[in-house]
């Protein structure tokens, strides 16, 4: 990676931009040399925050980047998104991603990241763009309180429920609650801020603000593992009730894995936006079924088959969208058994819960009741 050759700045300016925004500002020297930095806590929450950094380059032009900065009161980086963000003990190091490297002179990119906290959450007091100092003074901006108001609602403005068992904002984070186990399970590129919470493992939702990009950036989940083969199972029930938002490219999606991940089976209750199944073939209207108007497990759908690369994907594809229900699920499963698409598979795997690919600003999806027995 190329570095410039780190310049001693004599001094530096310091402004607050807004509530919550520190602006880190050293003017060029005669060389051209200096950069800006706003770092802003966007949300806040007992034992996490979610924060923006935008790098302003007032120097020459670069390649590539690297910004440095420490904290003070012993916060952690869990999770970042347009930038790669590596810590050592209380120093961060942010690395340009492969689409964001060239900065031009006057230039400026953004990158954000999840963290963990605990007493205090200071504002960092210095930056750094490839070993040149963008630092001043730390005014005492404020962040977003974790005290809650002496009347607080039962869903706060970071949409977290007061009543939560669990709240997380890693990208693999989880809890086990009941026999059920719930996942943030945020794995796809270019994603944003994405906070999980539980009461139990049957209920629960995310707040999640991902850009409306190509390509899924997450899937958060519940579930349980069976191990079973179809032919030792008797029945395979499931039922859901979902709150989800008005606007967005998302889908509520069952994800069934079998024969150690070589079969994925998604059953789409509804879908929204810019979002469709994984196909054969493609038309101008998108993917085309393998077979429509399937009247099965009490539900009636469009089947399509395809492949992801790693494995085969069979998709149902409800005819029409609903937010709650039940599903016979190894009638589903058993269907595909009789048209020879699959054969005795051990079903690993029962997921359930929303496949997003991009959000219409911060968005809650809520899975408010959810129950997954077989025998």
């Amino acid at each position: 990676m190329r570095r410039r050759t780190a310049v001693v700045l004599s001094t530096a300016a310091i402004g607050v931009a807004a509530a919550g925004v520190v602006v880190l500002t050293a003017p060029p020297a005669s060389a051209a040399t200096g950069c800006r930095v706003a770092y802003s806590v966007a949300n806040q929450w007992p034992g996490g925050f979610g924060a923006n950094v935008t790098v302003t380059n007032l120097g020459d032009p670069v390649t590539s980047w690297t910004v440095v900065w420490s904290f003070a009161s012993g916060q952690s980086v869990t999770q970042a998104w347009n930038a790669t963000v590596t810590q050592a003990g209380s120093q961060v190091t942010a690395r340009n991603a492969g689409y964001n490297g060239s900065l031009g002179t006057g230039a400026s990119t953004s990158f954000g990241f999840n963290g963990s906290w605990t007493g205090s959450n200071p504002v960092p007091a210095g930056f750094t763009l490839n070993g040149t100092a963008c630092t001043g003074g730390v005014s005492n901006s404020p962040t977003p309180s974790r005290t809650p108001s002496s009347t607080p609602s039962s869903t706060p403005s970071n949409g977290v429920p007061s009543d939560a068992a669990w709240v997380a904002t890693g990208a693999w984070d989880q809890w086990t609650n009941n026999g059920y186990t719930v996942i943030n399970d945020v794995w796809g590129s270019g994603a944003g801020p994405q906070t999980i919470w539980a009461r139990t493992g049957t209920n629960w939702g995310v707040v999640a603000e991902h850009p409306r990009t190509s390509g899924v950036k997450s899937y958060p989940h519940t579930g349980k593992t069976l191990n079973r083969t179809l032919s030792s199972l008797t029945s395979v029930r499931s039922s859901f009730g979902v709150t989800v938002p008005a606007d967005g490219d998302y889908a509520t999606a069952y994800d069934i894995w079998a024969n150690n991940n070589a079969y994925e089976v998604m059953i789409w209750a509804n879908q929204h936006g810019a979002v469709g199944p994984i196909a054969e073939s493609y038309d101008s209207n998108g993917a085309v079924p393998n077979a429509r108007n399937v009247s099965v497990g009490g539900h009636t759908w469009n089947v399509y088959r395809g492949s992801n690369g790693a494995n085969a994907v069979f998709s149902f594809v409800r005819t029409s969208t609903t937010n709650s229900g039940t599903v016979d699920v190894l009638a589903v499963l058993n269907w595909l058994r009789t048209q020879n698409w699959w054969g005795d598979v051990t079903v690993g795997q029962v997921q359930f819960g929303f496949e997003i690919t991009g959000t219409a600003g911060r968005s809650s999806f809520t899975n408010g009741s959810f129950s997954l027995d077989y025998s």
